[in-house]
């Protein structure tokens, strides 16, 4: 704590920044850590693995005259009117629900997520339950004779038809992407990406600009949300394949969103960890991370304490070690404010959500205090295809809490696929 407050006051006389995240020397390593540089001098640390597979599976062919197994018809028409309302009428096939039992090594009932499918009866909104998580139809139920007299703002049609199948670890066409938030680095992923590498897929997990060993340009216009996008976008040109499942935490959630929308022949599905609603990023004004760099410098330990007091739902040893080993305070003081005040993403509201057609899984730690569960929830309601499951005994970092759930969660949706 006193060499923090030193640190700070020499920063603020003197001038300078604080040391920030650099490079490692080595290009390459032999446990599956390189270096790519997503634009001249910038580098950022990428753990790329991929096991050897046996000859990959010839895929099922499809009886003639039959239906297509695992398609899915996306027919939506969403509205926006003047006041802010929201209308998503889907239209297409009957309503269907499916549960996925996922037993974890304790055999916990709480292991059981249920999937709840969006309503796509070409059936009048208000025959639907209001509220239904995934129906999207909660607006439309409340006053549907005066939307017929209201004038739209904004009209989005969507008609696409996806194919989803299970993937397995043989399969050479998958690639599991996991992408960190602000509080960590890639090493936040440690149980996941060796779970999944055991199981024989391909697994990326990227280093955010300033994080975990990546490098750390001194300007703030280098951690803003499009420049974090458009390194994550050049990480998924280089590793993607036919099919790329995307895993997201927290501030991560938005960069998988992002990478849907823009390629959505490429992402097969999504998982969204304690990543909140689907409303358009601003950071805020009022704000501990707007301080000067030296003052965050100085309350840096304190920020660690308030992390580990939020971010997990128990604080004892086991937790500060989890906390230690994920690098999440491992971060200059410019950088963590710098990548605060650059989340501003304002085209990604809710219609900008409800448009995309991939299948999603929603996990939200229970104890959650940066990320309320009416948030996911809300997140839900707008996708086509989403399935919320809730883990009681998580909290914000859930995947570090409870890796064996959320392994088993993960594994139980990258399997799943439509009738």
């Amino acid at each position: 704590m006193l060499n923090s407050i030193t640190d700070g006051l020499l920063c603020c006389l003197m001038g300078k920044t604080t040391n920030a995240v650099g490079p490692l020397d080595s290009v390459e390593s032999s446990n599956g850590y390189s270096f790519m540089e997503v634009k001249p001098g910038r580098i950022l640390r990428v753990r790329h693995s991929m096991p050897n597979r046996p000859a990959p599976e010839e895929p099922e062919e499809t009886q003639p005259g039959g239906p297509e197994r695992g398609t899915v018809h996306c027919k939506r028409k969403i509205t926006v009117y003047r006041n802010g309302q929201l209308v998503i009428e889907n239209l297409g096939d009957a309503v269907r629900s499916e549960i996925l039992h996922c037993q974890n090594s304790s055999g916990e009932p709480n292991s059981t997520v249920e999937l709840e499918l969006s309503d796509l009866a070409s059936q009048a909104p208000a025959q639907g339950p209001a509220g239904t998580p995934g129906c999207g139809t909660r607006e439309a139920a409340a006053a549907p004779g005066k939307r017929r007299k209201r004038k739209p703002k904004k009209v989005v049609n969507i008609d696409c038809k996806k194919q989803i199948t299970s993937c397995k670890g043989t399969h050479s066409d998958v690639v599991l992407f996991f992408i960190h938030g602000v509080g960590g680095s890639l090493d936040i992923w440690k149980e996941q990406l060796d779970f999944f590498t055991k199981l024989g897929y391909e697994v990326v997990a990227p280093a955010l600009a300033g994080r975990g060993c990546s490098s750390a340009p001194q300007i703030a216009a280098a951690y803003t949300f499009y420049a974090l996008a458009e390194d994550m976008r050049a990480v998924f040109k280089r590793y993607a394949k036919k099919r790329n499942i995307l895993i997201g935490h927290s501030y991560g959630v938005s960069f998988c969103t992002f990478l849907a929308h823009e390629y959505p022949d490429l992402v097969h599905k999504v998982i969204m960890i304690n990543g909140g609603g689907p409303t358009a990023l601003e950071p805020s004004l009022c704000s501990i991370f707007n301080m000067p760099t030296c003052v965050l410098h100085c309350l840096s330990p304190c920020l660690a304490w308030s992390f580990l007091k939020a971010g997990f739902a128990r604080q004892g040893a086991k937790e500060k070690q989890l906390l230690k080993e994920g690098n999440a305070f491992n971060v200059s003081s410019f950088v963590l404010r710098a990548m605060m005040s650059g989340q501003y993403w304002p085209e990604g509201d809710e219609v900008y959500h409800a448009e995309l057609a991939v299948p999603v899984l929603l996990v939200h730690g229970m104890h959650d205090k940066f990320v309320p569960v009416e948030e996911d929830q809300r997140m839900a309601e707008k996708k086509l295809i989403a399935f919320l499951k809730v883990i009681d005994e998580g909290s914000h970092m859930v995947m570090m809490e409870c890796p064996e759930t959320v392994n088993t969660l993960l594994h139980e949706f990258v399997l799943w696929e439509p009738e």
